[in-house]
């Protein structure tokens, strides 16, 4: 082999779970992502298991998103979805049986929505444990991020705050897996120095930043971003390959734009008659996405056409071998320069493969087929395995980046979710103090101090700030912030002004009920 492609895959939800009502419709978020996303997922890697295929990737599983798979609220509410899904698939079938284009793809719809129903049935409901198999066997490599994906560089200025997020998040990642993660997936990309100290006392080896903030390095890093380099501290940093990135994610030029594609905005619950659609909408009260969609992407100009599953995945196939000849074309250029077979890394996020992009898990499918079994110039690996077999890397001090707009924080700091840091900054203070004042708590007062932790860790979640900017769901996230703080701010009142209320205690409890066992002093 002359060089290493590593996929990256980074899965991540916001925490959502409203036990106080009966549907909701910001859960449907995980309810899709379950079934377009991490069930496909999980089938082509029990194909790949099923060939003996050696088509090893990297997958981050957000602490959150964690918690809410394992969830039996969510699971119970999921399973209902699905069985909905089924059903409207059924009705389908029916309402489009004089319809051949329509028909066939009623029932492409009924086949996958049952395939994933088997697939949940074969891992129990259990996604969580799903995956740990998988890396048990050796086939996978699960990393974590942040607790609940804060924006790390904008804590820099109260480093208990980074403590405890990546703490609680390797706590919680022994919990699920039975070990300590060796990599972290830095929320959004984002670095900035100082946060690889934490990373190193939580025994964590490596992590990835975008291109420039390998490539802005001092030193220079002499082999670019195809190969990791070394923080001071020991702790390796991966760059993002550019070329890999902009076949997939770019907006003129990415695969998933291919007009052969499914298009993912016409949906049958904008089409059809409201009151045939409404009991499988996300919220009952408002037109929503259904999850079964007939038409293609077509292009700009004229009215959407129908899709042709066929024809999609004959792109995906091509748009495979094209990503596979680019990176083979880039080896051959790049290893006669280096003193070491290069690393390719190519992170992006999970959602994109199944959700946003329908085909993504047949392109992944089709990309690992041809890797494995039409070449030998290139091999998958993690970037654990990677630092395995090449231990001596360049030091350098990574610069300051995301993946975000413009390569910065802009989108998580702007004129649109500013005011949400003035609050955060007075709250991660005041639960500095709690822990000080509370170093070994028990009972009730460590209960609420507990809380007190994860309301604050809920309030410092970047996906607010990026709702607010992008202004999908604007109230609800704002809501979120702001419910998150006033709690907190609630109990910090009753742990050292008056008295614990052990009936709200226990209610807001049951609702926000992840990382039972946060560990409050991590903010002393």
């Amino acid at each position: 082999m002359q060089g290493y492609l590593s996929l990256v895959l980074h899965a991540h939800l916001p925490f959502v779970r409203h036990p106080e009502h009966e549907k909701f419709l910001e859960e449907s978020w995980l309810f899709e992502a379950v079934t377009e996303t991490y069930l496909p997922l999980l089938q082509i890697m029990d194909g790949w298991r099923r060939d003996q295929l050696e088509a090893r990737i990297t997958l981050s599983l957000s602490p959150t998103l964690c918690a809410m798979l394992l969830d039996p609220l969510l699971r119970g509410r999921y399973v209902r979805h699905l069985d909905g899904l089924i059903e409207l698939a059924e009705k389908e079938i029916h309402r489009t049986h004089w319809d051949r284009a329509f028909r066939d793809q009623a029932w492409h719809y009924h086949d996958r929505f049952s395939r994933a129903r088997q697939t949940w049935k074969q891992y129990d409901g259990n996604l969580v444990h799903a995956f740990k198999q998988f890396q048990d066997e050796g086939r996978l490599e699960i990393i974590t991020t942040a607790a609940t994906h804060a924006l790390l560089p904008l804590m820099a200025g109260h480093p208990a705050s980074l403590r405890g997020q990546i703490f609680t998040a390797r706590d919680h990642y022994r919990s699920c897996f039975g070990r300590d993660p060796r990599g972290i997936w830095l929320p959004e990309c984002a670095y900035a120095g100082g946060v690889e100290e934490f990373l190193q006392v939580a025994g964590i080896r490596w992590f990835i930043l975008d291109t420039h903030g390998v490539l802005h390095a001092r030193p220079r890093p002499r082999n670019g971003t195809f190969a990791p380099i070394f923080t001071p501290n020991g702790v390796a940093a991966f760059g993002r390959d550019f070329d890999s990135s902009r076949q997939v994610w770019s907006k003129h030029e990415g695969y998933p734009g291919d007009p052969r594609y499914r298009d993912f905005y016409r949906d049958i619950g904008f089409d059809l008659d409201f009151d045939y659609v409404k009991p499988y909408l996300p919220s009952p009260d408002n037109r929503g996405f259904t999850g079964l969609k007939y038409y293609r992407i077509t292009g700009a100009a004229g009215p959407k056409q129908i899709y042709q599953r066929d024809h999609a995945l004959q792109a995906a196939s091509t748009h495979a071998a094209h990503f596979l000849d680019e990176r083979l074309a880039q080896v051959k250029q790049i290893a006669p320069l280096l003193d070491r077979p290069p690393i390719i890394v190519a992170p992006y996020d999970a959602e994109l493969f199944g959700h946003w992009w329908y085909e993504g898990p047949e392109f992944l499918d089709f990309l690992a087929r041809k890797l494995c079994n039409e070449q030998k110039i290139l091999s998958l690996i993690t970037p654990g395995e990677y630092l395995h077999r090449h231990e001596t890397n360049q030091v350098a001090t990574p610069g300051a980046s995301s993946w975000g707009e413009e390569g910065y924080w802009r989108v998580w700091l702007n004129e649109t979710n500013e005011w949400i840091y003035p609050h955060l900054q007075i709250a991660q203070e005041w639960m500095s103090g709690l822990a000080a004042k509370f170093p070994t708590a028990t009972g009730l007062t460590a209960r609420a101090l507990r809380q007190a932790a994860r309301e604050l860790l809920l309030a410092q979640a970047s996906d607010w700030p990026f709702i607010l900017r992008a202004g999908t769901s604007p109230d609800y996230a704002r809501r979120r912030v702001k419910d998150h703080l006033l709690r907190f701010l609630a109990l910090h009142e009753q742990l050292t002004v008056t008295q614990v209320d052990e009936k709200w205690l226990a209610e807001i409890e049951s609702r926000d009920n992840l990382f039972p066992e946060v560990d409050w002093t991590y903010w002393r």
